[in-house]
């Protein structure tokens, strides 16, 4: 009677699903937070218990050979499943200590969160906190993070949401600029400024083609699609930009123009696994999360 050969170390795996999805060692060594050389040899060790070839080397890394494309899918279903597992084991926590991690976007994690964190952080000593700030969509269904602070709603499977507040966005210029070239009166009088916008990111684009205006990406003369240093490049003077008004009304550098101009708010939402919601202190950290969001939404 043939013995069932031995299951590969699950480590093995998770090694081969991260460099099958990031095409390369180096980008599987970043995901995991492990050396290349650990990973390479994580590679072969499967290789030798499989008793198959699972990568092909090309010049720009590994790409998967016909075994390691039949295999991969598996992998990737055990990696939910002891996602799930983990998941599950940590919601049961009921300790209102331990760590939140929460990300936003790289604006958000700028200039609307830190004062929030301030105020959890001495509310609740016990809780740490670590912030991913990224423009990319977290995956809360693979714990990147427990709480995601996002502008528009998720619609992931077994995610649960909550609207919290609607940021007024406003149009802002830098004094300096002002001083320079005037301020503009009119939202025609607008289209004959410099103005700021986004590179590939096209919500300006659609914002205002709503509001009536038929605007190209050659209309905005300086462009960047980190919202953080697109900021920065309007505090500078580079042009007349967009804002949440929080933050432009906050900055002595900067002036708000009144156009006559309703631009739609900005919807703010929160996010989370429903498995790890009702943690003591996830949804502490939720609940002064959401009540700090709402606190710093200023009156139009």
């Amino acid at each position: 009677m043939s013995q069932t050969p031995p299951l590969p170390d699950w480590s093995l795996i998770q090694s081969f699903l991260a460099v099958a999805e990031t095409g390369s060692l180096s980008g599987a060594a970043r995901r995991l937070n492990r050396s290349q050389p650990t990973l390479g040899r994580h590679i072969q060790s499967l290789e030798q218990d499989l008793g198959s070839q699972l990568f092909e080397r090309h010049a720009r890394g590994l790409r998967l050979s016909a075994d390691g494309t039949r295999l991969l899918p598996m992998a990737q279903q055990m990696n939910a499943q002891m996602n799930a597992i983990a998941l599950n084991v940590a919601g049961q926590s009921q300790q209102l200590q331990g760590t939140v991690r929460i990300t936003a976007s790289v604006f958000a994690s700028h200039y609307l969160l830190p004062p929030i964190l301030a105020h959890i952080r001495k509310e609740e000593p016990l809780i740490e906190l670590e912030l991913a700030p990224s423009d990319s969509s977290e995956n809360l269904l693979f714990r990147a993070a427990d709480i995601a602070v996002r502008m528009y709603r998720p619609s992931q499977l077994d995610i649960v949401t909550r609207h919290v507040c609607d940021l007024p966005l406003g149009i802002f210029a830098a004094q300096s600029y002002l001083s320079r070239r005037g301020s503009p009166n009119t939202p025609d009088q607008l289209r004959e400024h410099d103005l700021v916008g986004y590179d590939s990111n096209e919500l300006i684009l659609h914002t205002t083609r709503s509001l009536g205006w038929s605007m190209e990406r050659s209309n905005f003369a300086t462009r960047c699609d980190n919202q953080a240093t697109y900021w920065q490049l309007v505090r500078a003077g580079c042009g007349i930009g967009f804002s949440q008004c929080n933050v432009g009304r906050a900055d002595p550098l900067v002036k708000e123009l009144d156009l006559g101009i309703e631009i739609p708010p900005l919807p703010v939402w929160l996010a989370a696994h429903q498995a790890m919601r009702q943690t003591p202190r996830i949804a502490r950290v939720w609940s002064l999360l959401a009540k700090g969001l709402q606190q710093a939404t200023p009156l139009p």
